[in-house]
């Protein structure tokens, strides 16, 4: 395992070794101070858990490092010599020394042992490779013996750790005594069917073999065969005794190895007399203390090993740990709040508590508690009762199994236990040493102390004491570098590049602060210690700009689409940057907090300017005689609309501030009184973008007169929302048709060739009769001047185009293929015969390049009107009734617009479609449950856009952007006030069927939530909290009481 460990005097180049293949960590980057502890841990390098453990046993016994220190370099040389070939250098105690040094008083978290076990003479391989720690520490001691040869530390191992034993044969026929003495650095001891360490000494140092019948003794005094009793006992014992426990033990039956993990119990403090050859001694010189234990976590082929040691110095600083809850492995609310208390957050997310779970017990829910308690997700729903109206208070319940014991009063007299775990050390209780009697996770080396050794005053709480004048120096000088190196690193991660914009170059425009001239100045930036206070920064400032006068003010800015946006102002001098949250990156506008260029800016995130773009419809009538007079310029004007001229429209891009009311913009707008703002529908500006290149018409929403008085926040402008103007003069214009709260532009002329068809939705019999050939009927839709009837075609020669609408497209198709009846209407067919929305010249019309119209039948056009009554409205309708009575004709009503459907459809499909169109914006009361709490936060309103989509997705997309959550992460339920309870809406997406391959999303505007405004919409976050969950508990006690 060590190589060439004995031959490190006799082999050259052996001591020269170097740390090639090792990855230091560079100077950017320093290691982390040591933590609360005030500890310091060791690397481990791949495989060395073994190594580390046995390392720091041997620093926490006081004595073993005070010798180690008391060998001078007059003895063992000097490390920087040892590549010199007259020098005598004894590598293996100068690095043992170091590292012992390093671990004592450099302030890291972590010691490296790459040069300890260079000097083992150790491959790259040898780290990553696990080996016996009871194997180690034999070999460790016999190389440091060898090593010390002919100095004054050449017996100190010898002094600590020897005994010896003496074992004895008495013959029961003439009384003769035969004794044999055995020299021991550690005791190995029998863990196979024995319940404690007590046990195994007694059968090894009490017990008497008998030698008797078959198994005789042959006796030298009496020189015959006689019977006789064999026994041992321990004749001297050393001051450090070292107890193996044998775990590892091998089955003949299956002719494999195994690992005991039976209740196998050791004391804290423990006499050795009953076990010793009888002496006048007192009783204080067997009695021993235990101070270390190493424990093997794992099987026989493979684990790991750290260490609890107590800190008989007291050099670090002890904290009481937090009590783990009691684990019962049968219970399953108690395995999860043992799971969370581990964590530092005392809070688990949903999605990782399986994980978790199997990590702990290593088994999965399904396997251990799925079967009796269901599964893991609706278990942890019930028991925490998260929309009852039951409210409980965690802070007075008391956590089973925790202790409020004082930080200073830890469980043995002083002495501190701590868990030296690699690179890790915590704090541990004394009686956490009793968890390590059975289980995989045990006992494997313990380490007894002599009581009567006693340390001296001075070496309490001094990691000094006895350590060399030059590794104490040595140390010195490495902590400076690595403070310089933690300074300078501070320094790199807290520097932060700000960018200053001043009041010089700007001036306020459309509710946004714009730059000064066609091409903007750069900016000044500024790199500056965040941790600096921001009375620092403005001082920075001043320096920067030596022309400033009067007051300065610095505001946090930010960019956005409309123009540069000022929010919090920095008023406290006395706080850091980071404190005040400036960050990498940030904004900064330097002017003197009131105005700027004489005009006051608006600031906060309500004043936030939105940049919409403002149409204008562009009639066009002076391009109409140029068309009528040259085809050819009738196919350029089609194209200017197109591309330069926006299809018709003029488009300006303008911005205002989020709190302008629309009066307020539309009198920045210049716009006289009797001018309409509409807005886009969005449902249908999607429609369109799907439709590929467009369409050839657009439908807005008039506002009402109400709205002007409502801010551009509170209307949902977002950034690039359209807003068009309807001057009074374009409302009768042929394209622009305004009909009560809606509008239609018709203001994209062009010349379409459509390959029309029917060989769909049509009777067998007039199938037969035409075929599956389709139909050509070239023509031209949208508005186009009836003088543009001929187009050069792309071959040659011209193309005899007619101008129709849909209407008269569809008249067209009917005579070509002999249909009649006024049940037809015109659909789109794409590429792969899929079939779109119906054509209508009352909605818009669409550019199709090349396409397929089909026919098809039962298509309904149903007009809504809504009761204007508020006791009726949310009544729902009543679909027994055949008709409206006299009483509901007095009331009064208004038309919200049209649906189409299919005459197919059922009641059902109706009425979620007229949700769908009529309340596509929802204003739903919200409230956020607190956590660890059966209790809400006050109740808020939010707008739901539910045109697009009105799937529980949806609502919970929108929440989740309004509280800056994951979607995956919300819980929600409805209110129902009539019954008293919540109704949860499910977390969970349809199946979709085999045989279907769409499958239609289910709306919240239907059965059986159908929402609406007012509706109340609980919130809660899937994150299982502690007091969650003893919350829980408390209810079912409460509930069985």
């Amino acid at each position: 395992m060590f190589g060439n460990l004995f031959e490190e005097e006799e082999e050259e180049g052996f001591s020269s070794l170097s740390s090639k293949g090792r990855v230091v960590k560079g100077v950017d980057e320093p290691p982390p101070p040591r933590g609360k502890s005030n500890l310091c841990g060791i690397k481990n390098q791949g495989g060395t858990c073994y190594l580390n453990s046995l390392l720091q046993t041997l620093l926490f016994t006081p004595e073993f490092r005070e010798a180690l220190f008391s060998l001078g370099q007059e003895e063992l040389g000097r490390l920087e010599d040892k590549d010199k070939p007259e020098a005598k250098v004894r590598v293996i105690p100068l690095e043992l020394q170091r590292l012992f040094a390093r671990l004592l008083l450099v302030d890291q978290q972590s010691a490296s042992t790459a040069d300890l076990t260079d000097s083992f003479g150790w491959n790259s391989s040898e780290g990553t490779n696990q080996h016996d720690v009871q194997e180690l520490n034999r070999i460790l001691f016999s190389a440091l013996e060898h090593s010390l040869v002919d100095t004054s530390g050449s017996a100190f191992i010898h002094r600590l750790y020897h005994g010896t034993i003496v074992n004895s044969i008495v013959c029961k026929e003439c009384g003769n005594v035969s004794q044999r003495q055995e020299d021991f650095l550690d005791l190995t001891v029998c863990v196979c069917g024995v319940l404690s360490l007590e046990e195994a000494l007694w059968n090894m140092f009490v017990e008497e073999e008998l030698f008797e019948g078959n198994n005789l003794y042959r006796c030298a005094q009496c020189d015959r065969l006689v019977t006789a009793a064999k026994s041992a006992k321990l004749r001297k014992l050393p001051p450090f005794m070292t107890v193996s426990l044998l775990r590892f033990s091998f089955d003949f039956a299956k002719f494999e190895r195994y690992k005991e993990t039976g209740r196998y119990t050791f004391p804290l403090s423990i006499n050795l007399r009953p076990f010793c050859e009888p002496t006048d001694a007192e009783d204080s010189d067997y009695s021993y203390e235990l101070f270390s234990v190493i424990i093997h976590k794992g099987g026989c082929y493979g684990g790991h090993y750290h260490a609890y040691i107590r800190d008989i110095d007291e050099l670090g600083q002890w904290e009481p740990p937090v009590h783990e809850p009691k684990l019962q492995e049968d219970d399953p609310l108690s395995i999860l709040m043992a799971i969370i208390s581990q964590e530092s957050s005392k809070s688990v997310l949903l999605d990782q508590l399986g994980q978790k779970l199997m990590d702990k017990i290593g088994s999965s829910w399904s396997k251990k508690f799925r079967k009796q308690y269901g599964p893991i997700g609706k278990v942890i729903l019930k028991c925490l009762l998260m929309f009852s109206d039951l409210t409980l208070k965690s802070s007075n319940f008391i956590f089973p199994d925790q202790h409020n014991e004082p930080p200073t009063a830890p469980d043995g007299g002083g002495s501190h236990w701590f868990d030296l775990n690699d690179s890790t050390v915590t704090s541990i209780r004394e009686s956490d040493i009793e968890k390590q009697f059975q289980g995989k996770e045990s006992a494997y080396m313990l380490f007894y102390r002599k009581t009567q050794l006693h340390r001296p005053a001075e070496a309490r709480n001094n990691p000094q004491y006895k350590v060399p004048t030059h590794l104490v120096q040595r140390a010195q000088e490495e902590n400076v570098k690595l403070q310089e190196m933690r300074e300078k690193c501070e320094a790199t991660n807290n520097t932060v590049e700000l960018c200053l914009h001043l009041a010089s170059s700007y001036r306020l425009e459309n509710g946004a602060l714009q730059p000064v001239g066609k091409e903007p100045s750069e900016n000044p930036a500024l790199s500056f210690d965040r941790r600096k206070t921001v009375g620092d920064l403005r001082l920075a400032i001043y320096q920067m700009q030596e022309l400033w006068e009067g007051d300065m003010a610095l505001t946090v800015a930010k960019s956005l689409p409309a123009g540069l946006h000022l929010y919090n102002t920095l008023t406290d001098d006395n706080i850091s940057l980071n404190s005040a949250g400036i960050y990498n990156n940030t904004d900064l506008f330097v002017w003197n907090g009131r105005d700027v260029c004489g005009a006051t800016v608006l600031t906060g995130a309500e004043w936030e300017p939105v940049l919409l773009t403002v149409v204008r419809p562009f009639l066009g009538e002076d391009a109409e005689p140029a068309a009528a007079e040259d085809p050819d310029a009738c196919e350029e004007s089609g194209a200017a609309f197109q591309n330069g001229g926006e299809s018709g429209l003029k488009k300006e891009a303008r911005g205002f501030a989020g709190g302008s009311t629309l009066g307020e913009v539309k009198e920045a707008l210049g716009e006289p009184k009797e001018s309409l703002l509409c807005q886009e529908h969005r449902a249908g500006r999607r429609r369109e973008e799907g439709a590929g290149e467009g369409g050839g018409a657009s439908g807005w929403r008039v506002f009402p007169p109400d709205d002007m008085q409502r801010t551009l926040k509170e209307l949902s402008l977002r950034d690039g929302d359209a807003l068009l103007v309807l001057e009074p003069q374009s409302f009768d214009s042929r394209s622009v048709r305004c009909d009560g709260h809606e509008a239609v532009l018709c203001t994209r002329p062009f010349f379409v060739n459509v390959l029309l068809t029917c060989v769909q939705h049509v009777h067998p019999e007039r199938r037969r009769r035409h075929g599956d050939d389709a139909v050509g009927l070239p023509l031209a839709a949208g508005g186009v001047s009836p003088s543009c009837e001929r187009r050069r075609r792309r071959g040659g020669g011209e193309e005899e185009i007619k101008t129709m609408f849909f209407s008269q497209c569809l008249k067209a198709m009917l005579e070509a293929v002999g249909l009649d009846g006024s049940c037809w209407h015109l659909r789109k067919l794409d590429w792969c015969e899929e079939v779109g929305e119906p054509l209508m010249d009352e909605l818009c019309l669409y550019l199709i390049t090349f396409g397929y119209l089909c026919l098809s039948q039962g298509f309904l056009t149903l007009t809504v009107w809504l009761h204007q009554d508020p006791k009726t409205i949310t009544a729902g309708f009543n679909h027994t009734d055949n008709g409206p009575t006299g009483e509901q004709m007095s009331l009064s009503l208004r038309s919200v617009g049209q649906v189409e459907i299919s005459d197919e459809a059922t009641l059902e499909d109706l009425k979620t479609q007229v949700h769908s169109n009529v309340w596509s914006e929802v204003l739903l009361n919200i409230k956020m449950g607190v956590p660890g709490e059966k209790s809400y936060y006050p109740a808020e309103e939010i707008v739901w856009d539910a045109s697009h989509d009105s799937s529980p997705r949806s609502l919970r997309s929108c929440l989740a952007a309004h509280y800056g959550l994951s979607p995956d992460s919300l819980l929600l339920a409805k209110h129902q006030p009539d019954k008293y309870t919540w109704e949860e809406i499910s977390n969970w997406t349809q199946q979709v069927s085999k045989k279907k391959k769409k499958k239609k999303a289910e709306s919240l505007l239907g059965a059986p939530f159908h929402l609406k405004d007012g509706d109340m919409i609980g919130i809660k976050v899937l994150i299982m909290s502690l007091f969650d969950l003893y919350i829980a508990v408390l209810s079912q006690l409460e509930l069985a009481l």
